[in-house]
């Protein structure tokens, strides 16, 4: 046993290493894809139909083995039928991918957080007025496809000119805004509906068109309903809804400025934490 390990490891190269790093990489990217989504009920399916092929092999059930060894012949169609969505959304997913620096990066600190402000302000009347609104951020996800199939803006982005985007009298409020760093690049454009059922009854089509955009994207989406002023954030596939103005605001430094919004945060804390022991002293 010892000489069998040793012989392995004396044969052992850093492309080996580097073999399953990649490998070992892909494995969890495929496993973190499927999670939480409809290919994992899937995979469980297949997994309980190996097991029981392989039952059926050491019980010697002929006519069972049989009829599975046949199954795994058109296996592949098979999955690539049932796995459709899932192959679709994870091929738009890399092909989309940018491979260019990170937008954010060039944007300058106080302008960073002065497009924060305008969001979270025209995010916050849209919600008093019940204006319904769709804001779709980009990250490294280019969104070009979807920016294609609205009105071109190029603009920069203020509360006034995103409350005259979705004022109801204007033709640019039926739709999405997507914005690209400090400047709002298009706007009614068109988002793809999710076909996720599980999300709930009770929203409607703009809920369902951020949600969809989530899904095949890493954009960060924000929904006001129109008819509850009610504003949710749709990321990954998954949405939260009731959400404020500061977490808002906390979720778009993060975005505009990660390193400088997790020192503020720090900060924040450290005040905290310190006011907390002093007044513990003095009572």
């Amino acid at each position: 046993m010892l000489d069998t390990l040793l012989n392995i490891l004396s044969g052992f190269r850093i492309t080996d290493a580097l073999d399953i790093a990649i490998v070992s990489y892909i494995t969890y990217k495929i496993l973190e894809f499927i999670r939480e989504t409809r290919a994992q009920q899937l995979v469980r399916g297949i997994i309980v139909i190996l097991a029981v092929f392989f039952v059926s092999d050491i019980l010697d059930l002929y006519v069972l083995n049989f009829l599975l060894k046949n199954l795994f012949t058109i296996g592949v169609v098979a999955i690539v039928v049932l796995f459709q969505p899932e192959l679709r959304r994870g091929l738009e997913q890399v092909g989309r991918r940018n491979l260019v620096a990170n937008t954010f990066r060039n944007i300058d600190k106080s302008k960073a957080v002065e497009t924060v402000d305008n969001i979270v302000e025209a995010v916050e009347d849209f919600s008093s007025s019940r204006t319904g609104a769709l804001i779709a951020i980009e990250r490294d996800t280019m969104l070009t496809d979807i920016i294609e199939t609205g009105v071109p803006v190029d603009s920069e982005i203020t509360v006034r000119m995103l409350g005259t985007i979705f004022y109801e009298g204007t033709p640019l409020h039926d739709g999405a805004v997507i914005i690209r760093g400090d400047r709002i690049c298009a706007a009614a454009c068109v988002l793809p509906l999710t076909e996720n059922k599980n999300i709930g009854r009770n929203v409607g089509t703009r809920h369902k068109a951020g949600v969809g955009l989530s899904e095949v994207s890493d954009a960060l989406i924000i929904i006001v309903s129109e008819e509850t002023g009610i504003v949710s954030i749709a990321e990954n596939g998954k949405i939260r809804r009731f959400v404020d103005g500061k977490t808002i605001e906390k979720i778009l430094l993060n975005l505009y400025l990660p390193t400088e919004a997790t020192v503020y945060e720090r900060f924040v804390r450290a005040i905290r934490k310190k006011g907390g022991s002093s007044d513990g002293k003095d009572a």
